[in-house]
């Protein structure tokens, strides 16, 4: 709430607020009504001490239990009706503007609970779970293809939105094209198409099965996620199940063995249904869904810019402009006696050929999930993980150079295979990088129906252009990942035609998504802007092309540049991939000769192959000189926030060198925030934090505003900068720095949690050459020699630059409006190599980064 609802709007209705309060805390407030989750490595006796410690002094009242607090409201106002809804949306459709460029249509029904029984059905049953499976899926025969073909629809998605006491809500959102926002009322007839499907039609008895069995099967191989989330998720389950199935409720389905109620005890996986009994409540339960799902009791929404100016209505506390209108009769009509689906060529999805057998799911190296002592946890933590190995090296100018790593820690039936053919000039322009974008938006979709029903059974795969080549990866349970990654990479490398639009008017779809994409950039936050162009001025042209530049180039590319362009994409190279997981060696020098046959490229010489990147080092500055500086207007005329970050860039490349920045970061991030946020005030965003760019680091300091202006906050960041070496580091004792150094230690001897973050680190060391396997245990090796006076010195030669001078830029954005706006900055400065201040420092538009970067990488 606000200062409007919280007081002015409890003054205008007579009610005392803080009466009302503290009778709602003595109705309600007690332990017995609470749920508390904990995750953390102590043992329980140790967590057990610490909660009673800290949560004690809440009073308990088992009486009131009795009353929850939804008792008030539950069932007293129907959801979406005439004269109790703000917006009365059944037979009704909303039109809202939205910021960005967005084409949208949403179909809501509101599932009223009628008896307990819905209640249990929804908690244990899950139908939505079947019928979003359904309505989403994505394959052959989907209403996503149809939807597709008749190029009105970009994607579609179907689940359960908000979840109240009384009622949820179940939700299909539909992202449009171009000439699907001119057809709105077919895309929903068609949508009504398959829903009338699923009323009139039974559902093959195999797709509740397989949606068991790819939901047990996550639930067997479930792996550990962080401990927020974790506890997040607990503490809510626990106020919606019973005990026993506080972990099991949100993640599994059929949780009911009967009709009887009597709930499912055992943790161990299914392989499909107890009983003929249990599946027929499940497809009860899913048919009483579907015949929910109504044109009487949808609500339709449609979000589009081509409502701008033509809307009646204001929301009052985001100021979004809408109009609400009865839907005609007639569209209501052609809605309930809308098309058959088999004369849509739209059905039921085909059997899911990729989940995986059991025998595909035998572990090759098992591990053993037992709980662990604190010291046998710290013992883990000080063990080294095993690196790679390099199973195959064809030489400087040979074919592949191949790692390789089988799981000996996760214990799961998963492998991940990534491989990259380098070559040049896949990224050589701003036209080669949206064609670039082009190829994987249409490799994406033209490959989405073979791929859906694998991507249900965890199989993934990402092709990707990058400046240095292309990347494909694949992931997923082992048992039919070879598969899976043959026929793809067959699609991407042979077959491409096959994956390019079928005519102009597709490819249009296509380009005008890259088009919105680019175009959005505009209604980012203005820290996002700083955060952008400061970013743009360490990196080299030919990694990474300014949005003006993207959208210039997409505007004039074609069809026949895209063909072209995708046809030498894969036809010369040199490989390098890393398969890690439930493989043996065998297996994964298997997989990549399966790859080198699909890709059949051409080996280039070691002379070719592209080079690595290499950050742009910002000229030195006096310790006393003003930062480089770029300032640009921020291009969302009614965002009136400013921004401004201030960066200091390391390039020493040593391990004491990246734990000091790091250091540095978790000593000060928290006092800056303190100081221009909690003090100050001066905004909501204010942070501070470290990037690494190759083998370099950069610290940064942000803040954004809307109430001073942009150089009111760079005064400030600066202003805390400059007096941080008195006030926070200097009083540092040898004690507190340890503090600091430790939570970093244990930072990175923290084992990887799942696979695929081992298999990602390892490659981020493979794909950059510097194959430091073992980087975090150097880093934490450095971090225990950190003394005080380290700190200290690092601090004067890379932040205030007494031995030599400072690398240090200052990104600024300046709103156009509102009480921080201030004199538009040129977009141009005049800016050449010699374009330098009294203070020795450059000044930058941002139509001089191009200059700056040509300028940096020849003098370097």
């Amino acid at each position: 709430g606000n200062k409007e609802t919280l007081l002015d709007g409890t003054k205008r209705q007579n009610i005392d607020l803080r009466t009302e309060l503290i009778k709602f805390w003595g109705t309600y407030y007690s332990a017995s009504q609470m749920s508390l989750a904990v995750v953390a490595p102590q043992p329980i006796n140790v967590l057990r001490k610490i909660v009673e410690e800290t949560f004690n002094t809440i009073p308990n009242n088992p009486e009131r239990a009795k009353i929850p607090p939804e008792e008030a409201w539950a069932g007293k106002i129907a959801p979406f009706d005439a004269g109790t809804s703000v917006i009365p949306g059944k037979k009704h459709v909303v039109e809202i503007v939205p910021v960005a460029d967005l084409r949208q249509i949403g179909i809501t029904w509101p599932v009223v609970y009628t008896s307990n029984e819905d209640i249990e059905r929804q908690k244990y049953d899950k139908p939505s779970i079947y019928v979003g499976h359904l309505l989403g899926h994505e394959g052959k025969g989907s209403l996503l293809s149809f939807l597709k073909k008749k190029g009105w629809v970009n994607s579609l998605g179907a689940s359960t939105d908000a979840e109240l006491a009384d009622f949820y809500t179940f939700e299909i959102a539909v992202e449009l094209t171009s000439k699907g926002l001119n057809v709105v009322d077919d895309v929903v007839e068609a949508i009504f198409s398959y829903i009338k499907m699923m009323q009139e039609r039974k559902i093959p008895r195999y797709i509740f099965e397989e949606v068991l069995q790819i939901s047990e099967l996550e639930w067997r191989f479930l792996t550990k996620g962080g401990a927020g989330g974790y506890a997040t998720s607990l503490v809510k389950s626990m106020q919606e199940y019973p005990e026993p199935l506080y972990i099991a409720g949100p993640r599994r389905l059929a949780l009911r063995k009967s009709s009887n109620g009597k709930l499912l005890e055992s943790e161990k996986p299914r392989t499909g249904f107890s009983s003929d009994e249990e599946l027929m409540d499940t497809m009860d339960a899913t048919y009483s869904l579907v015949s929910k799902l109504t044109v009487d009791d949808a609500l339709i929404t449609v979000t589009s810019k081509t409502f701008n100016g033509k809307t009646s209505k204001r929301e009052k506390w985001y100021g979004t402009n809408y109009n609400v209108r009865p839907i005609p009769l007639k569209t209501l009509t052609q809605w309930q006696n809308c098309a058959t689906a088999s004369t849509l060529d739209i059905y039921y999805p085909s059997p899911n050929v990729f989940i995986p057998s059991e025998a595909g799911l035998k572990v090759k190296i098992p591990v053993k999930n037992e709980a662990k002592s604190q010291s046998e946890l710290i013992k883990e933590r000080t063990k080294p993980v095993a690196p790679p190995q390099k199973i195959r090296d064809d030489g400087d100018d040979g074919r592949w150079t191949v790692y390789f790593k089988q799981d000996d820690r996760f214990g799961q039936p998963k492998a991940y295979a990534i491989f990259q053919l380098l070559t040049k000039e896949v990224l050589s322009s701003p036209k080669n990088a949206v064609l670039a974008d082009l190829y994987q938006v249409c490799a994406n979709d033209k490959l989405v129906e073979y791929a859906y029903d694998a991507g249900l059974v965890g199989l993934s795969f990402d092709v990707q252009v990058l400046p240095r080549g292309v990347r494909l990866t694949f992931g997923g349970y082992n048992d039919k990942l070879m598969q899976f990654a043959s026929y793809v990479s067959a699609k991407l490398s042979q077959d491409v035609s096959s994956l390019l639009p079928d005519n102009d008017e597709e490819f249009e779809r296509y380009k005008d998504r890259i088009v919105r994409a680019l175009a959005a950039f505009d209604v980012q936050q203005p820290y996002s802007h700083a955060i952008y162009y400061s970013s743009l001025l360490f990196l080299p042209k030919k990694f990474s092309y300014t949005n003006v530049e993207r959208r210039e180039a997409i505007q004039q590319v074609s069809l026949v540049d895209l063909t072209q362009y995708v046809k030498g994409l894969w036809k010369s190279g040199r490989g390098l991939a890393l398969v890690q997981g439930n493989i043996d060696k065998k297996e994964a020098l298997e997989f990549v000769d399966t790859l080198d046959k699909t890709l059949a490229f051409k080996t280039i010489s070691a002379d070719e192959i592209p080079p690595l990147l290499q950050p742009l080092s910002l000229p030195i500055v006096p310790t006393e000189g003003a930062p480089h500086r770029i300032t640009v207007s921020e291009p969302n005329p009614s965002n009136k926030n400013a921004a401004s970050q201030v960066t200091f860039q390391c390039l020493q490349t040593t391990e004491k060198a990246h734990v000091l920045i790091e250091i540095l970061s978790s000593i000060l991030s928290d006092q800056f925030y303190e100081d221009l946020r909690t003090k100050q005030q001066l905004g909501y965003i204010v942070s501070a934090g470290v990037k690494g760019i190759a083998d370099t680091r950069n610290i940064s300091f942000i803040c954004q505003s809307s109430i001073v202006s942009t150089q009111t906050i760079t005064t400030e960041i600066l202003k805390f900068i400059n007096g941080a070496r008195k006030k926070f580091l200097e009083p540092l004792t040898e004690d507190q720095v340890t503090v600091y150094t430790r939570a970093l230690i244990l930072q990175r001897l923290e084992p990887d949690k799942k696979l695929p973050t081992e298999a990602s680190r390892n490659w981020n060391e493979i794909s950059t050459n510097r194959l430091q396997f073992d980087r975090l245990r150097k880093e934490a090796g450095a971090l225990r020699l950190i003394k005080k006076e380290d700190i200290l010195e690092f601090w004067d030669d890379v932040i205030l630059g007494l031995t030599a001078g400072r690398r240090v830029l200052l990104s600024e954005t300046v709103p156009q409006s509102g009480e921080a706006s201030t004199k538009a900055p040129p977009k141009s400065t005049g800016y050449s190599q010699s374009s330098v201040n009294d203070e020795g420092s450059i000044v930058l538009g941002q139509n001089d980064v191009d200059a700056y970067r040509r300028n940096r990488e020849i003098s370097g």
